[in-house]
């Protein structure tokens, strides 16, 4: 069974543990930006993310230690991946023509990605 997806709010928590790499409710609450949302919404979310296998923690005393059990580029690696089954066919290909044609990129961005595209073809080889 695949793994479950994190609403939005949910991400917008797990973004905040992810630059922390590990934080108690305390720290998690402070480093969330105003207006600041409430302690108990907050320990709802981590609690949904801790059930989905998200966040783990550690008990230090009475205190719960939290960190991420995905990393970030995991997570949004396996987003993508599923937006491009949804809405690409499974094509990269399809994916990157799309992104290439609607994304506006200037010159600069083009020859970066032209010069990623490039490195992926060497490591291939």
């Amino acid at each position: 069974m695949s793994q479950p997806e994190l609403t939005p709010a949910e991400e917008g928590i797990m973004q905040y543990l992810w630059k922390l790499r590990r934080a108690y409710m305390k720290e998690l609450l402070e480093s969330l930006p105003e207006p600041k949302p409430a302690k108990t919404t907050v320990a709802t979310l981590i609690r949904r993310m801790v059930d989905k296998d998200f966040i783990g923690y550690e008990l230090h005393g009475n205190s719960r230690q939290y960190f991420p059990k995905i990393s970030k580029e995991a997570y949004f690696g396996r987003r993508i991946r599923g937006m491009v089954n949804q809405f690409f066919g499974g094509s990269s290909f399809e994916f990157a023509s799309f992104l290439t044609g609607q994304a506006r990129l200037s010159r600069e961005e083009l020859e970066e990605l032209q010069r990623m595209i490039q490195d992926q073809i060497e490591e291939a080889k």
